[in-house]
């Protein structure tokens, strides 16, 4: 929490130069304080309307009440979006609830164009050639005899006009057959293809999610950290932003990969206190 202006936070655990502004209180309101055009780029993921047990949101609101909520809080960021800023908005569904996501997604596209859709995937099983299948990730078992595992989260990326460069290799992967970096020319020898919008992300593993997991729907710094990434925008020429900064993981990715200035907004107090602690800031 900060004066209003933008200033550099005081020195604290962390050891670059992001300055973090976060602070107490809703963020449609928060972000009236701050300037147009003023944001390279959001990383948030809102609450999803699923009933899930915040301790300071109503997260059970109609289908109507949360989708015109979405349309203000969305308003405000595409007013502080530059013209080449981006928004990666993260959402999942529950397997009764399939439709969310998408009825999000279609009520922003009078405010932004869909570029991308970014699938988050948190648990997977392969079946090699050999030898049994192998799952790997977080998987969450639920008690049904309607509906499958539901294993990934969606991760929309808007942009103002659809026609935003990426760096799609700083988040790219290697060539599994290296014959390919000599016979196809786009690859200009180098071994690093594009990852596609798959992107395997599992949870860290937690002892106590009480103590290491805080909160009760947080993604993982790692995927912010993609985000920042795939931008392609030099860090240290960006401001970015979360206004449902729960815990603070997009605030660590930024301060991790060096963003100049990160604008945090979160309503409950106990998780911004949590977020002031990780990212050294009072």
């Amino acid at each position: 929490m900060s004066d209003p202006d933008i200033l550099p936070a005081l020195e604290g655990l962390m050891s670059y130069e992001t300055r973090f502004d976060l602070r107490l209180g809703d963020c449609i309101a928060g972000m009236k304080d701050l300037p147009d055009q003023s944001i390279d780029l959001v990383v948030t993921s809102p609450p999803y309307n699923l009933g899930i047990g915040y301790t300071s949101y109503d997260d059970s609101l109609s289908s109507e009440s949360y989708l015109k909520w979405s349309l203000e809080w969305a308003s405000e960021v595409k007013r502080l979006l530059k013209d080449d800023g981006a928004l990666f908005l993260n959402v999942g569904a529950a397997p009764a609830k399939p439709w969310m996501p998408h009825e999000l997604a279609l009520k922003l596209r009078d405010l932004f164009t869909l570029q991308n859709t970014i699938h988050w995937i948190k648990s997977i099983t392969v079946e090699p050639r050999d030898g049994d299948p192998l799952s790997v990730g977080h998987f969450k078992p639920i008690n049904s005899k309607r509906f499958l595992n539901d294993c990934h989260e969606f991760v929309f990326h808007f942009t103002k006009f659809g026609d935003l460069p990426i760096d799609r290799l700083a988040v790219g992967v290697p060539y599994a057959d290296k014959s390919n970096i000599a016979r196809w020319g786009h690859t200009e020898g180098k071994d690093k293809r594009c990852r596609g919008n798959n992107w395997f992300i599992p949870y860290d593993t937690i002892v106590s999610r009480k103590k290491d997991r805080p909160h009760p729907a947080t993604f993982p710094v790692a995927l912010a950290s993609n985000c920042i990434a795939l931008h392609g925008k030099a860090p240290s020429e960006m401001t970015m932003m979360d206004p449902f900064l729960g815990i603070g993981n997009a605030a660590i990715a930024a301060g991790e990969a060096g963003v100049a200035q990160f604008f945090g907004f979160e309503l409950d107090e106990v998780y911004l206190e949590e977020a002031c602690e990780r990212t050294g800031t009072v």
